[in-house]
């Protein structure tokens, strides 16, 4: 039986990010399962918080005036970004698998890691003020429930968060 690295993602990996998560384990063999959450209920504070720290004011309108994606647009789009991150992962020749999950993935992320075959979490993330300020990001959040290892790395970089 292969290890398994269990990877969370909130958008799709860019091959910096595959390089990053491969460096990681070099000269191993394992396999990699992603998960990708179907955002439809993003958190309203936190998310304004991001929106108007990147400057993005008119998506923080967009947010006060209740403009979130519906299930089936967040699904679409969750789908869209999985299949671009196992096609990734194809082009640096590791073998991965993944699932569209529900908007939080916790549940799905427990119930993976209990199969016994998952040697660790990363979870990749773009910086997030409010929730990685309170702890409240999928990474701490995975760190009180869980009995792997968990990493968090910021999307497009090797910072870890």
């Amino acid at each position: 039986m292969t290890d398994t690295i269990l990877v969370l993602i909130e958008d799709t990996l860019a091959p910096v990010d595959i390089q990053h998560l491969l460096a990681l384990h070099a000269g191993e063999e394992l396999e990699y399962r992603v998960l990708v959450p179907a955002d439809s209920e993003r958190p309203l504070l936190p998310t304004i918080v991001d929106d108007l720290g990147l400057g993005e004011i008119k998506d923080a309108l967009a947010r006060l005036r209740g403009k979130e994606p519906t299930v089936r647009e967040a699904t679409a789009t969750a789908e869209e970004r999985l299949g671009a991150t196992l096609a990734e992962f194809a082009a640096a020749g590791r073998r991965a698998t993944g699932a569209v999950v529900s908007d939080d993935p916790l549940p799905a992320v427990r119930e993976t890691v209990a199969s016994g075959e998952v040697r660790e979490l990363a979870v990749v993330t773009y910086p997030h003020a409010w929730l990685d300020t309170f702890h409240q990001d999928w990474a701490s959040r995975a760190r009180d429930v869980l009995q792997v290892p968990v990493l968090h790395l910021y999307s497009g970089t090797s910072e870890l968060g």
